[in-house]
């Protein structure tokens, strides 16, 4: 292999940022931190820290989310790279963007950090650096694949009916949808199965049941 010659090229600081979402009674939510130290001290922003010399950008993305919340062994998603020149008033930083839709009742948010706190999408404070910007391409980027990729099945139970899957995708999307039409998208998906139970807790007739067959 020939020499080298990284010698005069820029160097830049990596970073990792969480996007971690959750339902609380219906609504959409997502996990902030308010920032203690500069830049941007006394604002909301989303999870995130620097990578390590000699840690993968996933690798860091978890530590960092374990570290800051007790949030571990969480399935999260790429986003992609944010890196505009002037997107961290600190220094020239190039962050990698992540998410994840968690069930509330299994996330155990670390107590003792009392700066992490859920925040309803449809009441978000003003944010630092470019962090609505990531916000905004996360969620266009998770209401696409809300069903293909298994996303809205992290938040029901094992049977569901297809009401309750309904009001669900609609939480996260933030609109109504056509009954008729999405249940025959719904039940057009390879990975939901009908079983043979009937949920009569719900309505007097009762409503089918189904399930999600996991890879």
């Amino acid at each position: 292999m020939g020499e080298l010659h990284y010698g005069d090229i820029p160097k830049f600081h990596v970073a990792v940022d969480c996007m971690i979402f959750t339902l609380i009674n219906g609504r959409l939510h997502i996990l902030l931190i308010k920032r203690d130290f500069e830049p941007e001290k006394g604002k909301w922003s989303l999870i995130g820290g620097f990578v390590k010399e000699n840690e993968s950008v996933d690798n860091a993305a978890k530590r960092v989310l374990k570290e800051l919340t007790g949030i571990d062994n969480a399935f999260i998603r790429q986003t992609g790279a944010f890196g505009e020149v002037n997107r961290d008033p600190g220094a020239r930083v190039i962050s990698v963007a992540y998410f994840a839709l968690l069930n509330i009742e299994e996330i155990n948010i670390r107590k003792e950090n009392s700066n992490v706190e859920w925040v309803d999408m449809e009441a978000l404070p003003e944010l630092g650096f470019d962090h609505p910007e990531m916000i905004r391409i996360t969620l266009q980027e998770m209401r696409k694949k809300i069903l293909t990729e298994a996303l809205a099945f992290n938040l029901l139970p094992e049977l569901f009916t297809l009401t309750q899957l309904q009001n669900l995708v609609e939480s996260v999307l933030g609109r109504k949808l056509d009954k008729r039409n999405f249940r025959k998208r719904v039940t057009d998906l390879p990975g939901i199965a009908r079983t043979d139970m009937i949920d009569k807790q719900s309505s007097k007739r009762g409503a089918r049941l189904y399930c999600y067959l996991k890879n």
